[in-house]
């Protein structure tokens, strides 16, 4: 029997509900939350290399990466309901918006582990979606949509927009937990889903950040790395925000000051030559069309080659994840990992451009600023216009001869 609904918020569950499809498919958590917080303890602090070699040792902390590895991917559905739940949105509100999702990659949950008091039953951001809107306007609209409506309740809000941080960083985060809409759900029930909302500009800055991390081997985006590239960062965030007629972070300095810093640092980095180096030196093979696939296993190696594997199921993906970054952790592999779900194939470069070396937008207004330009909010190539064909008079004697044949026959 079909169901029907009458609200636009129960609309949105019907929708999202029917798009989910059976819970089966899903990875559940398989172990208790007691056993979850010691792992993340444990997980917490350093495990040296010489354990691995240990049969004992090896067996007890793969066990360790089993119960954790379970718990992030525990997320998956809940993480793809919001999403689901995100597009509809953006739909309503007829606007355009990129949509990805991803688990997060368990390098950073250990780092988040070690560098907070933040335990991992408690992580906000264990299944994580952004949306990436054109301009500004369609962030403000997709943020107050879904405060007015939504079918998972807001347990937490960062405005890093109106109120940037130190580095620069800029974007509307949400966080959810999720709420069932059926007893297959009630498993999932109180998981917590981070949204990221941004404009392509602010999207372009955090991702050139991490292009540049992996290019050179460090950590801007933690704040690890060259002064001055940390420095040209925080100036170009405050020139996008100024785009946006958004507020700048605390103790940046005004435009005209920040844009003599910005040119000079730009020449003593070479840092629009470094920028366009990414790109070419990033090689990757585009071999990953796949016409059921949901989910994309990025990997990006050491030498700067990229490669993509679909996979169709989400069980699949999540231990193919795992099975990558355990080669990472034994030391068999230095790769980076990421499993991405799209709603196209074609917009996974767009969404995670930092690991296909894609900065070109924000190379873009990087060059405008230091030629004298202002930095853009977005602009999107022009559309081809096709000229309409001339409008053709229906003749009505031929109108007469077919209207005579049908009463004829």
């Amino acid at each position: 029997m079909q169901r029907l609904c009458y609200t636009a918020n129960q609309e949105t569950v019907c929708i999202v509900e029917k798009q989910l499809g059976r819970m089966a498919q899903y990875p559940h958590f398989g172990y208790s939350m007691s056993s979850l917080r010691k792992v993340g303890d444990r997980l917490s602090k350093t495990i040296h290399h010489d354990e691995w070699r240990k049969p004992v040792e090896q067996e007890r902390i793969t066990e360790l990466f089993a119960v954790a590895n379970n718990w992030r991917d525990s997320h998956i559905m809940p993480m793809r309901s919001v999403r689901y739940s995100v597009r509809y949105a953006i739909r309503k509100l007829n606007i355009e918006g990129d949509l990805a999702s991803r688990p997060k990659r368990m390098p950073s949950i250990r780092r988040k582990l070690k560098d907070s008091s933040v335990k991992l039953d408690q992580m906000n951001d264990l299944g994580g979606c952004r949306a990436i809107m054109d301009d500004i306007a369609g962030v403000r609209a997709l943020v107050h949509q879904i405060e007015q409506t939504f079918p998972h309740d807001i347990r937490k809000e960062y405005r890093y927009i109106d109120d940037p941080k130190k580095d620069g960083y800029r974007s509307h985060h949400i966080v959810f937990n999720f709420v069932p809409k059926s007893q297959e759900q009630k498993p999932f029930e109180g998981r917590r889903i981070e949204l990221q909302i941004r404009t392509r500009l602010q999207h372009s800055w955090a991702t050139a950040i991490e292009a540049v991390s992996l290019f050179t081997g460090t950590d801007l985006k933690h704040h690890r790395g060259h002064e001055n590239w940390l420095r040209l960062f925080e100036l170009t965030s405050a020139e996008f925000a100024f785009a946006e007629s958004c507020p700048t972070a605390d103790g940046v300095p005004g435009h005209h000051e920040r844009v003599s810093e910005i040119r000079q640092l730009c020449r003593e980095l070479k840092a629009i030559n470094t920028l366009e180096n990414i790109k070419n030196a990033t090689h990757y093979a585009e071999n990953f069309v796949s016409d059921n696939a949901k989910y994309y296993l990025i990997k990006y190696q050491s030498d700067h080659t990229v490669s993509v594997q679909p996979y169709s199921g989400a069980i699949l993906a999540a231990a193919a994840l795992q099975n990558e970054e355990q080669k990472n952790e034994f030391g068999f592999a230095d790769s980076k990992v990421v499993l991405v779900e799209v709603d196209q194939v074609e917009r996974l470069v767009q969404t995670y451009p930092n690991y296909f070396g894609d900065v070109s937008l924000f190379v873009r207004n990087l060059r405008n600023l230091c030629e004298g330009s202002r930095a853009v909010e977005y602009s999107m190539t022009p559309q081809k216009v096709i000229k309409q064909k001339p409008r053709e008079r229906p003749d009505p004697a031929a109108l007469r001869r077919r209207y005579s044949k049908w009463t004829e026959n």
